[in-house]
């Protein structure tokens, strides 16, 4: 049974930095491509960040490119979202997926099960 827990989420001030991480039990880590999605107060859920499980596939919504970094310790089963340069429209809940498309843009949705419960991003001007 896989586990997926965000942790890390807080308030900011907009320019400030956070870091998200997500340990997942119950998988291969190894083998798991990794990604991080999320969701403001009244949108869909957005396309954030991905990685492959070798790391040599990394990608990025538009909007967070420059500022935010994906990585990955899988001797800790984790994943980590590094934001920096936060501004109050990356205000949200962030999401950690196994298995998430790649691609920014794939209409693929991994099941719930994959899904972490959230963790939430406030950014203050």
């Amino acid at each position: 049974q896989v586990q997926v827990a965000e942790s890390g989420g807080g308030l900011v001030q907009a320019g400030g930095s956070l870091r998200l991480s997500c340990e997942v039990s119950g998988r291969t880590f190894n083998r798991d491509d990794m990604g991080w999605y999320r969701q403001a107060p009244g949108k869909k859920r957005e396309f954030v960040a991905a990685m492959s499980w070798s790391g040599s596939i990394i990608n990025y919504h538009g909007n967070v490119k420059g500022r935010f970094t994906i990585s990955r310790d899988n001797a800790k089963n984790t994943v980590y979202l590094q934001m920096n340069n936060l501004k109050p429209e990356d205000k949200a809940v962030y999401f950690c997926v196994v298995d998430p498309p790649l691609a920014p843009n794939s209409t693929y949705v991994p099941s719930a099960e994959l899904w972490g419960q959230g963790t939430a991003v406030t950014v203050s001007s």
